[in-house]
């Protein structure tokens, strides 16, 4: 393959070449690959993961996707990547390769499962030795047209991104950037991808740009929403079209998940923005949490910030850790909703099972005790009906790889759903907006 290096124009061409003999294999999983729905098995205590495998889902996807924003794709392209067929190969090899980790258990696939649309199916993700963080990992997918990484965006780059984890103590436990890249030089075939990719032997910066050049192929459009908003008036469902609407009206729900307030977004279905939604501030002690996160986190380090919101108690404080702001308190990024239906559980913590909790949550404006609410937060009235109406939305949201896996998984929501809604409290929802308490002094 070549080793040109393309501009930022380029990567519609490059993953073409990479996915032509894909076309017909796409819409099924790799063999061994997982298509169960639901909750991945509980692990005995101290054991990470099982690794997933790197099958067709695994692959970069094809350029031939209704709905795929080609103007935005190339604005997003740092200038000068390589995007080459080389790069994208090694950086996919290193994405599944666990000897990046502390152990060798441990890879970015553990916690962004292709088969799982990139994510791990787990309320937090579990790391090495089986340690739990406080995050729920989110999807990998699309990830390339984020403005910030992370939840609380703490660092803005896919190399960057790629980089925290593999030292992360609770992720995949290496001494240091260093030790990975020592563990995969002595490798005879990385040596060879390495000279082939870049022209030099292994190195930090090559691993990480060969990862994030991976990661930014992996775009995912093309679902039954794409197609609607195409032209095809009967690819979605009368309920999922009603959904649109009320989407865009009632449920209020462009607010966070739309480039604007005032224009419909069909694309990317996040702000790029951060937003404190009433998830699990009560139970935890924000005030002290803040004034701790003041003090250790004073002098900014990455790491340190980065150990914070994964391994302690100030993970709630998401945004906060990074900009020190008090507005910022418990705000994290939106997230795109696209395949929303194969990546539960939801929000940064996990805590909601399905979407119909989801859509609970919001109906009632939860947080109602949160001083520092989101003030787009309110009771929505929603019926009955229109919740359902919402989650027919996002299911159309969902792939053409991800159907077989959305299929199953919503017929296991919607028969949860039947018998546990445990946020709904419908007379909340159709109540009158109580005011918001003052924030406390710091």
């Amino acid at each position: 393959m070549s080793t040109h290096r393309w501009t930022a124009a380029g990567l519609i061409t490059v993953v073409a070449a990479l996915s032509v003999w894909l076309c017909a294999v796409l819409s099924a999983p790799a063999a061994g690959e997982d298509t169960d729905a639901g909750p991945p098995p509980a692990l005995p205590p101290g054991q990470a993961p099982p690794l997933p495998k790197a099958g067709a889902l695994a692959q970069p996807r094809s350029q031939d996707q209704v709905g795929l924003p080609a103007a935005l794709t190339k604005s997003v392209i740092p200038p000068g990547s390589p995007l080459t067929p080389a790069v994208v190969l090694l950086g996919e090899k290193l994405f599944f390769d666990s000897r990046l980790s502390g152990d060798g258990t441990v890879a970015c696939a553990t916690c962004h499962d292709p088969a799982r649309a990139f994510t791990d199916g787990r309320p937090v993700s579990i790391g090495i030795a089986g340690r739990a963080g406080q995050r729920n990992a989110p999807t990998i997918l699309n990830a390339l047209y984020n403005k910030t990484q992370f939840w609380d965006g703490r660092v803005d780059t896919l190399e960057q991104q790629a980089a925290l984890p593999i030292t992360n103590p609770f992720e995949m436990g290496a001494a240091s950037i260093g030790d990975a890249v020592a563990k995969i030089a002595g490798d005879t075939d990385y040596r060879g991808q390495f000279n082939h990719a870049f022209g030099r032997d292994v190195n930090e910066q090559d691993m990480l740009t060969a990862i994030a050049t991976y990661e930014r192929t992996l775009v995912s459009f093309d679902s039954p929403f794409d197609h609607f908003i195409a032209g095809e008036q009967n690819a979605i469902s009368d309920a999922a079209k009603r959904g649109w609407e009320s989407f865009n009206g009632k449920a209020r729900c462009n607010l966070c998940h739309a480039l604007t307030d005032n224009q419909r977004d069909a694309t990317v279905f996040t702000d790029n923005d951060f937003h404190n939604i009433g998830i699990g501030i009560i139970r935890h002690r924000v005030v002290p949490l803040a004034a701790q996160a003041e003090r250790d986190l004073a002098q900014g380090h990455l790491q340190d910030v980065d150990q914070a919101a994964i391994a302690s108690e100030m993970s709630v404080l998401g945004r906060f850790l990074v900009t020190k702001k008090q507005s910022d308190i418990a705000s994290f990024k939106t997230p795109d909703l696209r395949n929303v239906l194969v990546t539960a559980p939801y929000f940064h913590d996990g805590s909601q099972e399905t979407l119909w909790d989801v859509v609970d949550h919001y109906n009632k404006g939860d947080g109602l005790a949160n001083p520092w609410l989101d003030n787009d937060i309110q009771p929505l009235a929603l019926t009955e009906p229109e919740i359902d109406d919402l989650v027919a939305l996002m299911v159309a949201l969902t792939s053409p790889q991800y159907k077989e896996r959305g299929d199953k998984d919503y017929a296991r929501q919607l028969a949860l759903s039947k018998v546990s809604r445990p946020q709904r409290d419908t007379a909340r929802a159709f109540g009158p907006k109580p005011p918001r308490p003052k924030p406390p002094p710091l």
